[in-house]
């Protein structure tokens, strides 16, 4: 099993990621664990809602730790709002590119956080777009 150390690269972790480093996946979470744990790392505001959602859900997070898990990302991480640039540039990757509605707003959100990486397990891996490569660290 690998595990990733981000280096110099600036790398946008998808939710699925986030979730196996918070709930026990004996193949996913070390690799999941090693990641979240780099340097320049981005996510958006979806990424938080997701997580939150399904913290909730899967593992009956109380809100209070959803309040501190909140807060804990935007002390440590770049978190990117979603706004009108990201919302466009997500259009412009689902018209030419084929992307589904919330693959397009992560990669858009990676692109605009200028990141080198997009770690993804629901996306193709090798995936280069302008400066990003999806990369599913389980494969």
């Amino acid at each position: 099993m690998t595990v990733f150390k981000n280096g110099d690269k600036r790398c946008f972790i998808d939710s699925n990621i986030w979730l196996y480093a918070f709930i026990e996946t004996p193949e996913k979470s070390l690799v999941a664990k090693s990641l979240v744990e780099g340097a320049d790392i981005t996510i958006s505001t979806q990424v938080i809602n997701e997580v939150s959602v399904n913290l909730i859900k899967k593992a009956q997070f109380p809100e209070e730790k959803i309040r501190l898990l909140i807060e804990s990302f935007f002390n440590k991480y770049n978190v990117l709002e979603i706004g009108i640039e990201i919302l466009f540039k997500a259009s412009d990757i689902r018209k030419h590119h084929k992307f589904s509605f919330w693959d397009s707003l992560i990669l858009s959100s990676a692109l605009h956080g200028y990141c080198d990486v997009l770690y993804s397990e629901d996306m193709q891996t090798g995936y280069l777009m302008d400066s990003v490569t999806i990369i599913n660290p389980f494969k």
